[in-house]
């Protein structure tokens, strides 16, 4: 259930590395928006860097922004001294530019108040927009930084439960904006910290998302070809037998985009309408053609 892949050429490694890049870039700027434009000017401390920012803000002189920019350095030194080698290059990048992209909206379009009067909406984007962001990260093997970094210290030198002692401080935010603002606020701030782990994982989910075939028909030959000409896709093929009628069948197995899966499923039921074809939807496929397995 692999599908036909070219080795990359040298020359096609760059353009693979600019293109992962520009990825990591897109991905800083869409969580950038929806922490700057609904996240900082509603007070929103769903913990991590951004929510310290906030309290900071409300109880010293500098601006969201430029608490986040000097915190995320720091934890980058952190990184740098703990981890050394192991800390990922995309992880720094993806911290640096985030960071600075934070600090240019903020003097582009400086915000003293939220941008509606419907806390509620923007409580949506605060939590959707920075959640995508983070999941398109995730996807690509790299991090937002932050408190990703305690984290990466903390599983390196310690036996803790790093979910748990991440989910603890950013809880601690969470109940300090309570605090620090007022209550509205403080709850407004729970949601999202109950949310975004559920929206993160929805949007990783939908991006890996694919469809599993098993067809069980009595030629597999056309069907096959289908999926290597045209799907560019392979399939792996075993006899069977019907525990009623005990007549042999054929069983085809592959995996592939759902785009590709529409092309499958009507070209079956137009060249062999009575194959049985079973469709399941499954966001891990681990193999060459899909993911690796590092």
């Amino acid at each position: 259930m692999q599908s036909q892949r070219t080795v990359p050429t040298d020359s096609s490694r760059p353009f693979a590395r600019l293109r992962e890049y520009g990825i990591l870039t897109l991905a800083a700027l869409v969580l950038d928006t929806g922490v700057h434009f609904f996240k900082f000017p509603n007070n929103f401390c769903f913990g991590g860097v951004t929510g310290i920012s906030i309290v900071l803000n409300r109880l010293l002189p500098w601006s969201p922004s430029s608490y986040n920019f000097v915190i995320n350095m720091l934890l980058l030194v952190v990184g740098f001294v703990f981890i050394g080698r192991d800390f990922g290059l995309k992880t720094v990048y993806v911290s640096v530019v985030s960071s600075l992209m934070l600090s240019l909206m903020d003097r582009v379009w400086p915000l003293t108040a939220p941008l509606t009067g419907q806390p509620v909406l923007e409580l949506i984007f605060a939590i959707v927009l920075p959640s995508v962001g983070a999941a398109i990260l995730f996807n690509v093997g790299a991090s937002g930084g932050g408190t990703d970094i305690i984290a990466m210290v903390l599983k390196k030198h310690t036996s803790w439960d790093i979910g748990k002692a991440l989910f603890c401080v950013d809880l601690l935010i969470t109940i300090g904006a309570c605090f620090v603002f007022d209550i509205q606020t403080g709850l407004f701030s729970f949601t999202g910290l109950m949310a975004k782990t559920l929206v993160i994982d929805g949007v990783i989910e939908n991006i890996n998302l694919c469809k599993y075939f098993t067809i069980i028909c009595e030629d597999p030959a056309p069907i096959c070809a289908f999926i290597h000409n045209k799907l560019n896709r392979s399939a792996t093929v075993f006899t069977a037998e019907g525990t009623y009628s005990h007549t042999p069948r054929r069983v085809i197995l592959t995996v592939m985009k759902r785009s590709q899966a529409v092309q499958l499923r009507n070209f079956i039921r137009h060249t062999d309408p009575h194959a049985f074809m079973m469709i399941t939807n499954s966001s891990e496929i681990i193999g060459k053609g899909f993911r690796g397995l590092n």
